[in-house]
């Protein structure tokens, strides 16, 4: 198996297990907030993080991977950055209606991709441009209700979208910059998000819902759906550093609107949730706007490694007749200046090559 149907292959097991880890921890979560009144959700995130960071440490101890420090600064502010854009959503949702924060989730891709472009100089096609206008319109279509705006909620819902698509970013070229897995980022930040979130929990828990997460009646049924949540958080954090480490934040937010719309109908099928031909129309439109958007982007790529292999390949017959070329390419003969001997040079491998 070559590496590019090795990573194509890694890819789309990235994809699987955050939509199925994803979807399990809402409908769970679903039961746990609508059906058991445990309303405290930045406080359960913090307990997510905290339990992630202990499988990941438990991971490690077993050698499942290895530790590689980097830059602290980064990641100190990149975990504090993520903790925040966490509980600036959910006070967008409590300050907000549930139409208008819909929106807001829908705001992050065109913000991401005006991001990337304005700092990475990033290019996207007319053809992705497109088609993740017709997913944003379906996804509008099936979600978005009601619309009523405030000051304080608007400036909310503002600040959770920067924050968020800056830390989606920052997942995507940390992980590429510092050369680490995944894993390893996760592994690293999870404290500081944790922290963040364990102070400020009760404090916005309490702001949003009137009550005290630690004066809370907790029965055999709420302690069992809290460690079942947190154990499907494992996989959904893991599954989100994944996804955007392979892909790119655009990618992983196009992801989050089809588990939006999976979710929709879970909700339908397995809770009876009211169901009519609007999130019908808006779900079938947001699934031909996936669809057009994975197509366009297997294209790019294609064309992409299509480019890549031929420029490479006047490079490689070039330094066969040039030794002075062929030696700064990596593949040139040395003389040993005295025997006639002949080494072969050592590659000079590219240490800032784009994924």
């Amino acid at each position: 198996m070559s590496e590019g149907q090795k990573f194509q292959l890694g890819t789309i097991g990235a994809l699987s297990l955050s939509v199925v880890s994803s979807v399990s921890i809402v409908i769970c979560n679903k039961a746990l907030i609508s059906t058991l009144g445990f309303t405290f959700a930045t406080t359960l995130t913090s307990w997510h993080l905290l339990v992630t960071f202990c499988s990941l440490h438990v991971a490690l101890w077993m050698k499942m991977f290895e530790h590689k420090p980097f830059d602290p600064r980064a990641v100190m502010g990149f975990g504090i950055l993520n903790g925040i854009s966490i509980g600036l959503l959910n006070l967008s949702l409590g300050f907000n209606s549930v139409g208008f924060y819909q929106m807001t989730k829908l705001a992050i891709i065109p913000c991401t991709v005006l991001l990337e472009t304005l700092f990475f100089r990033k290019m996207f096609s007319r053809k992705i441009q497109f088609s993740l206008t017709i997913l944003l319109l379906g996804v509008g279509i099936a979600t978005v209700t009601d619309l009523q705006l405030n000051m304080l909620g608007s400036v909310l819902s503002l600040l959770a979208v920067i924050t968020t698509c800056v830390a989606q970013i920052m997942t995507n070229t940390i992980q590429k910059k510092f050369k680490v897995s995944s894993t390893q980022l996760l592994y690293q930040s999870c404290p500081y998000q944790a922290i963040t979130l364990f102070v400020t929990g009760p404090f916005l828990d309490g702001l949003l819902t009137n009550q005290n997460v630690f004066a809370f009646k907790y029965t055999s049924q709420v302690v069992f759906f809290i460690v079942l949540s947190c154990l499907i958080s494992v996989s959904v954090n893991f599954s989100t550093f994944l996804v955007i480490g392979k892909t790119s934040p655009v990618t992983y937010q196009v992801l989050g609107h089809l588990k939006t719309c999976l979710v929709l109908a879970f909700g339908y099928v397995l809770l009876k949730d009211p169901f009519n031909w609007r999130n019908i129309l808006g779900i079938m439109v947001a699934v031909i706007g996936m669809v057009v958007y994975s197509y366009f982007c297997s294209i790019e790529t294609q064309q992409k490694a299509t480019e890549t292999s031929s420029t490479q390949l006047p490079q490689m017959k070039e330094s066969e007749k040039d030794p002075l070329i062929a030696v700064e390419n990596g593949s040139g003969v040395l003389s040993d200046g005295g025997g006639g001997v002949q080494k072969t040079a050592a590659p000079v491998w590219n240490s800032n090559k784009e994924f």
